[in-house]
């Protein structure tokens, strides 16, 4: 035997072996890929993560690491079971996660979300004759994948290895001949293992096309995930929502205040990764039949552990039933069943463009039509499912984007050589076998399908919204036209600059309209990046506000970028004219005080300036004595105050507190001190509106004293 060894196969992860054994510490997002580009290619245990989330990512992603367990190191056919280890109450949430991704919803679920009888039956059927068996052909239940090691007294022992948890994310491992140390603590960032190809050139905005997010499996090593952008009239609608969502978003140059929705298939790892969605800066509506909603947020209160109803927050559900149009603002969305090991849909989507309909099916993970036809043969299948699919590889759509993953439950290419499709796209597949490569097309990152080309209106629109959104109130229709008369849309390239430190205003104002953009300073040593934007934010502004003539920092394209430039002379007359001056003036003043405070730092540009929208200043002199009220939120931006408790200074709250108790000390001011407030209301208004607000305000709270936090998880049951 020898000392165990430590390596990192992914940037959240360790691997942890001895002659006994091999531990994977931390599953985060596509971890299954880390491990194949280091040659990882077995492992018999995995231990769950106290963090639950870091950097944007889950950091618990059990499904395909059981699934390379299980069917390519041999687990299942060898009758092994994985080792899972962790807390009662993670453990429970964890296997309790994986029954609804690998088996899916039970019959009283379904039973309780009312879902039709026939749809339910042909869940329950097909689910049942995917499901593993054992040797007596019996369904193997989730837990009878595993051999289950909670802590006890932090204290774990697999083979001839020892784990003691230390702390949270902390372990020591030991055997016989020695020890060594896993933190994963040490690690802030979590970025995926292969490299993420880069856009440099804007590729602009259409009226119906998708864009390639990733097209590949779970088990490529060097490419991202199957996922889509769906762009109609500028806006997106992602076809789910893969692993490293906003790595690859940035990759593309589409910011996620471009993001309008997500229409969700399924709940598998490689199409249904929320959590980037809960820290949007705006509720995302989720497109997708009921049944398949609640359980994405029964996964979601899993992976983070927190209860469905709390997670549910953060969106919007626009549910759709299968066989039933649904026009999404002029958009077409006609959903469809398909045969996987959950419940799981696809759409077609269709918008008239000069008297003609154009149509883009995303088919959705879907089984081969063999294996759809002997299922249906076996009374799993509805007559009405085979021949829809049957339809929907033979109809003449715009675009045909099809599962070519084969396996066992994917699809296969050749369903689709009898397509009437103008284009016939692949997905969940690295390589088209050589018979097909001058029939087909394969989705990789990076490609675009358009269907209807975009016109100048677009960009038009998506400044008419963004004004808005930025005033916080109805920007007036006639100063609106103006503006726009002298518009100017300019692109740039990724790396560009934008502006320029020190540099004359040359009277123009900047919207960006896609990507994202950094503001970088150079305080004559070094750069540095002040922050970072994206679409909706407004560049130069504030120079109208205080006069200033030169520009105080530059602004370069992270991504491909599209603006519009428009005059600041018409800007700054609607400024006066309207009255907006002084409001602005409080946000410029106010935007970069709500950023240095705890509360806030984790927040994005855009959702700061909502803030600041609604942050007003409290100013106290030294010796000045105050008690507070309930009505608003105070914090203590500048200064020092002393109350019963002692001394404090930055951060310190005050008054009604979110998710806490109320703090209506009494205090007397050591020095001349600045409070931010929020009306109750006011906050309250912007949390249930902006998913970033609400999930870190909950967040920061948790373990905090005085506390009121009722919306943890604990032990669960697994059915």
């Amino acid at each position: 035997m020898s000392k165990p060894e430590v390596l990192t196969p992914a940037q959240g992860s360790r691997i942890v072996q001895d002659d006994s054994g091999c531990i994977l510490f931390g599953q985060p997002p596509e971890v299954l890929k880390g491990l194949l580009l280091n040659n990882i290619t077995s492992f018999d245990t995995l231990v769950l993560t106290d963090i639950k989330e870091k950097d944007g990512s889950l950091q618990n992603n059990l499904e395909f690491p059981i699934y390379f367990f299980l069917f390519v190191a041999k687990g299942l056919q060898e009758g092994r079971k994985l080792n899972l280890v962790g807390t009662k109450n993670d453990i429970s949430q964890a296997l309790r996660l994986m029954r609804f991704t690998l088996m899916g919803p039970t019959r009283a679920e379904l039973d309780e979300w009312g879902t039709e009888a026939g749809l339910k039956k042909e869940w329950l059927d097909v689910a049942a004759a995917i499901a593993l068996k054992d040797n007596n052909g019996d369904t193997i239940p989730v837990e009878g994948l595993f051999n289950l090691y909670p802590f006890e007294d932090d204290e774990v022992n697999i083979g001839t290895l020892t784990i003691k948890h230390l702390g949270a994310d902390n372990y020591q491992i030991d055997n016989a001949d020695g020890s060594v140390s896993v933190n994963l603590n040490q690690d802030a960032e979590v970025q995926p293992s292969y490299t993420v190809q880069t856009d440099y050139v804007p590729g602009g905005l259409v009226k119906l096309g998708v864009e390639v997010l990733g097209g590949a499996s779970g088990f490529t090593p060097n490419e991202p995930c199957t996922g889509l952008a769906l762009c109609y009239n500028g806006d997106y609608i992602l076809i789910d929502s893969i692993p490293f969502l906003d790595q690859h978003l940035v990759a593309r140059g589409i910011s996620k205040n471009q993001i309008s929705a997500c229409f969700l298939t399924h709940l598998h790892d490689d199409h249904c990764a929320m959590f980037p969605l809960m820290l949007m800066p705006h509720r995302v509506e989720v497109i997708t039949t009921l049944e398949i909603f609640n359980m994405a947020m029964e996964k979601l209160a899993c992976s983070i552990g927190w209860k469905p109803e709390v997670v549910a927050e953060h969106f919007t559900l626009v549910e759709v039933v299968p066989g039933e149009s649904l026009n999404y603002y002029g958009l077409d969305i006609l959903p469809h069943v398909t045969v996987h090991s959950i419940p799981t849909i696809g759409a077609t989507f269709s918008s008239v463009h000069r008297g003609y309909k154009r149509q883009i099916c995303i088919v959705g993970d879907n089984n081969t039509m063999s294996t759809i036809r002997e299922l249906n043969e076996q009374g799993a299948v509805r007559d009405e499912t085979l021949a829809n699919l049957e339809r929907i590889y033979t109809q003449r759509f715009s675009l045909l984007v099809a599962d070519g993953g084969a396996g066992e439950i994917h699809g296969d290419p050749a369903d689709a050589l009898k397509s009437d499709a103008d284009r016939v796209v692949f997905v969940h597949v690295e390589q088209l076998p050589n018979e097909f490569d001058t029939t087909f097309s394969l989705a990789s990152s990076g490609k675009r399908y358009t269907v209807i080309e975009g016109d100048p209106s677009l960009y038009t629109s998506q400044v008419n919204h963004y004004l808005t959104q930025w005033l916080g109130d109805p920007f007036p229709n006639r100063w609106m036209r103006s503006l726009l008369a002298e518009e100017e849309i300019r692109k740039y390239n990724a790396d560009d600059v934008i502006i320029v430190q020190d540099a004359e205003t040359k009277g123009y104002v900047y919207i960006i309209l896609t990507g994202y953009c950094d503001v970088v300073q150079h305080d004559g040593q070094q750069f540095h990046t002040v922050a970072k934007l994206q679409a909706g934010d407004i560049i130069g502004e504030m120079a109208i506000i205080t006069g200033a003539g030169t520009r105080n920092a530059s602004v370069v394209a992270r991504t491909p970028v599209t603006v519009c430039v428009f005059a600041e002379e018409i800007f700054a007359a609607f400024i006066e004219a309207e009255g907006f001056r002084e409001k602005l003036l409080n946000r410029w003043n106010v935007r970069p005080l709500i950023k240095r405070l705890s509360q806030f730092q984790e927040m994005t540009s855009t959702v700061l300036e909502k803030l600041g929208n609604i942050a007003r200043f409290e100013y106290l002199d030294k010796g000045d004595a105050r008690r507070f009220d309930e009505s608003a939120w105070y914090i203590l931006a500048e200064g020092s105050v002393e109350d019963d408790e002692g001394v404090h200074s930055s951060s310190m709250e005050y008054g009604w507190l979110p998710f806490a108790e109320s703090n209506t000390a009494s205090i007397v001011c050591l020095e001349d001190s600045k409070f931010i407030k929020f009306r109750k209301d006011d906050i309250e208004t912007i949390r249930h509106q902006v998913p970033q607000v609400n999930y870190y305000l909950r967040k920061q709270r948790i373990g905090r004293e005085n506390s009121q936090v009722d919306w943890l998880l604990e032990q669960v049951e697994i059915d």
